[in-house]
């Protein structure tokens, strides 16, 4: 499958609110993704499936002085499991690499082994245990870290 990424525009909004809200227990709203394109230290990217360009999926990630967190990130149910994930966080790591980013952190719930997995396999490490940090359910964030960027180009 090739893909393109583009920046995050009001016009996506639409094709990844149906993706977020198939991904997660407490989605993100319309105006949580409307404030992220305003904000100068946060970077959106779509994936979009050529030729149609249909959006498959979306990450994002703030910067914080020279740390990349990573804040939301979701692939199309249809189009998991063929490795579109980890291309796009792939992407994601090289954009902040690009912006002189020198590592990365984010958080997972813990029951979330298959995020987790795909978090190793980019480099990522289990580093600490945020209790209670999801409101829905109470349940535990996993806080993963990156320590080396410069491995992304």
């Amino acid at each position: 499958m090739d893909i393109k990424y583009e920046r995050l525009k009001e016009e996506d909004l639409e094709a990844i609110l149906k993706i977020e809200q198939a991904s997660f227990p407490v989605p993100w709203t319309r105006s949580m993704f409307e404030q992220e394109l305003h904000i100068p230290t946060s970077h959106f990217f779509v994936a979009k499936a050529l030729p149609g360009k249909e959006i498959v999926g979306y990450a994002g990630y703030w910067q914080v002085v020279d740390e990349l967190h990573l804040i939301n990130f979701a692939v199309h149910p249809e189009y998991r499991r063929q490795g579109l994930g980890k291309h796009l966080l792939f992407y994601i790591l090289c954009d902040g690499k690009r912006l002189g980013l020198k590592k990365a952190t984010l958080e997972v719930r813990a029951s979330n082994q298959a995020a987790q997995r795909l978090y190793e396999q980019l480099g990522f490490k289990n580093i600490a245990l945020r209790k209670s940090y999801y409101a829905d359910n109470q349940e535990d964030a996993v806080i993963m870290w990156l320590y080396n960027l410069g491995a992304y180009s």
